[in-house]
């Protein structure tokens, strides 16, 4: 989908892009071959094709920074696709929004494997800064609200300068409200422990806080199934309304 956006060269809006699509100009390559687009000057067209030709090498060279602030932070799924294999999900828990909560855990799925960081047993912020430079998009959800001011406030830096996909948002944009539990029912995502399976955002600060209460390892063992389960079904989503974003971006 990237290579069919123009949204964010400079003095392109959607509605603009959306009649270049309509003159059948679809892609980059499509614009490039044109000589003369309707509703675009010239000089203007000069500048879009140094543009393209630009993003189109900094696309290949798998420079996802390059359009962090060239496109808008509500568009950055249009990257998904290209760089899907580099994308990395992240979910934090903690042990409650009072003023001495904490992060409990921290939660990775590169889209193969899941990391567990965890307080006072493997959580080091300078391994997740190292972790994090590896990816070219972060996904998460509610993200950009939660989970990435949280984790700034701890550790200011941490996060590369890559686009950041907050599905929660998205979803939204193609009818899909509520929570993450919620998100699963709707779109048929079932948790294997059924245990798991019935907890809820809240549950994850009392299994923590029973864990710290009780040295049981089986409350932490619970509260990391649930993290995974949490990340890797993110990945699921987004498989799920990626092509319902498309159709809509090119809905009339």
């Amino acid at each position: 989908m990237i290579q069919n956006s123009f949204c964010f060269l400079e003095g392109i809006e959607r509605k603009t892009e959306k009649n270049l699509w309509k003159q059948g100009i679809k892609d980059w390559e499509s614009f490039l071959k044109k000589e003369k687009i309707h509703g675009i000057n010239p000089i203007r067209k000069a500048y879009y094709d140094r543009k393209l030709i630009e993003a189109r090498k900094a696309l290949y060279d798998l420079n996802s920074s390059y359009f962090t602030f060239k496109l808008q932070m509500a568009e950055h799924w249009r990257l998904y696709e290209f760089f899907k294999e580099e994308a990395v999900f992240l979910d934090i828990e903690t042990s409650g929004i009072e003023n001495d909560g904490y992060i409990t855990i921290i939660g990775l799925f590169d889209g193969i494997n899941t990391k567990t960081m965890v307080k006072d047993v493997n959580l080091d912020f300078k391994v997740l800064k190292a972790e994090l430079q590896k990816y070219k998009i972060i996904i998460t959800f509610n993200g950009n609200v939660f989970d990435i001011p949280y984790l700034e406030k701890y550790a200011p830096g941490l996060f590369p300068e890559i686009p950041r996909i907050d599905l929660r948002h998205l979803c939204k944009r193609v009818g899909l409200k509520g929570g993450l539990k919620q998100l699963e029912k709707e779109v048929n995502i079932k948790r294997q422990n059924e245990i798991v399976d019935k907890l809820y955002g809240g549950d994850a600060i009392k299994l923590w806080r029973r864990y710290k209460a009780t040295g049981d390892q089986y409350f932490l063992n619970l509260l990391v199934e649930y993290n995974e389960e949490d990340v890797i079904n993110l990945k699921l989503i987004m498989e799920k309304i990626y092509n319902s974003l498309i159709s809509k971006a090119f809905e009339n």
